[in-house]
């Protein structure tokens, strides 16, 4: 694994593998009664009644990282927590990729800030479009691997369950794709919605693939979004490269505590019936648009939504906007011209889509 590690540090930019990054007040070791290190106020703002936002908070809570570290059966020492998952995507192509020379590869239609993030570094974007199988939207790999390998991939974004495609990836197959490229390429899935794939974690396979990261989120089954906390997980040492070209304070204090207080096993187990109560919303929404005139095709999804594909997308989004129903517009990306993604909601709100669009047929 010492030649694995070795070989995942070497894909760090040259500039960047002994970059000591900046040194915050709360870095240091130093202890004492009264903090005069941080140029804070002494007194609590008014609007503030406990004080605890006098301070500027540990760049990695301790109580979260450990909190985190359980909830997905890793060691502390392998995450790296921010502002979302979009904060760790940014550190990773910034972190990684050479601008103009290492490229960043992605399977659209996918999660747009992958793209973004390549772009504001000026890494070059490789493309592997997903295929439609006639199961699904479904991500090519031997074309991933073939591609990263032939145009210089130095990141590899997997993104399972797919947004906004609903296709899962088998978790032998994502060890095939880092098998394929270590040595040269980062893997780096994306499980923002697995808890609804009712599948173990790419973070089972990190033991033996030191170029494989998973990223994480509690925006989503935790219900947490506003709260901004998101996970990387990954080697360690590369973990540690990753924490010094972090801003010096990602985490506020107030989202750290919120968030402990939601990885408490009662807070847990409610989430959990909550996932499983998407999870049969999901079929029973997918069912129901199924039999409706005017849908072209359902896909089935391992996430939190549904991608439709519908005979007017522009009739049925406004059919739910006049209800009240506001779903996301997939038509600008690329082979959804006639898309729509709906979350799965409340049971209730899921009635309110299947009327709206049924009374979009009734009156037509």
């Amino acid at each position: 694994m010492s030649a694995d590690i070795d070989g995942v540090l070497a894909l760090v930019r040259p500039d960047l593998q002994a970059f000591a990054g900046y040194s915050s007040a709360r870095s240091s070791a130093v202890q004492g009664e009264v903090w005069l290190n941080a140029n804070e106020s002494a007194w609590a703002n008014p609007a503030d009644a406990t004080g605890g936002s006098r301070r500027y908070p540990e760049p990695q809570p301790a109580a979260l990282r450990d909190a985190l570290a359980s909830l997905y059966g890793v060691q502390p020492q392998q995450l790296l927590v921010g502002r979302g998952s979009d904060e760790a995507i940014d550190l990773l192509v910034r972190a990684l990729c050479v601008p103009g020379r290492d490229g960043v590869l992605v399977t659209p239609p996918v999660f747009g800030m992958y793209a973004v993030c390549a772009r504001l570094q000026g890494a070059p974007l490789i493309e592997v479009p997903l295929i439609d199988d006639g199961e699904g939207l479904r991500t090519d790999l031997d074309a991933v691997i073939s591609a990263a390998k032939g145009k210089g991939a130095k990141l590899v974004f997997l993104c399972a369950p797919s947004n906004p495609a609903g296709s899962d990836i088998p978790l032998a197959e994502i060890e095939r794709v880092a098998l394929a490229l270590r040595g040269q390429a980062l893997v780096v899935v994306d499980e923002a919605y697995v808890e609804y794939a009712q599948r173990a974690s790419a973070t089972t396979l990190l033991a033996a693939h030191a170029n494989l990261a998973v990223l994480r989120t509690l925006s989503k089954a935790h219900a947490l979004a506003a709260a901004r906390i998101g996970t990387l997980i990954a080697a360690p040492e590369l973990i540690a490269v990753l924490r010094r070209c972090q801003a010096p304070y990602p985490v506020p204090t107030p989202c750290a505590e919120l968030a402990v207080q939601a990885l408490q096993p009662a807070a847990l187990a409610r989430t959990a019936e909550r996932v499983a109560t998407v999870i049969t919303e999901r079929e029973r929404l997918h069912h129901g648009l199924q039999g409706l005139p005017g849908i072209g095709r359902v896909y089935a999804s391992a996430g939190n939504y549904l991608l439709v594909r519908f005979a007017d997308a522009q009739v049925a989004f406004d059919a739910l906007l006049a209800a009240g129903v506001v779903v996301r517009d997939q038509r600008a990306a690329p082979q959804l011209g006639d898309a729509l993604r709906i979350s799965i909601g409340s049971p209730e709100e899921n009635d309110r889509v299947l009327a709206a669009l049924s009374a979009r047929r009734a009156a037509a």
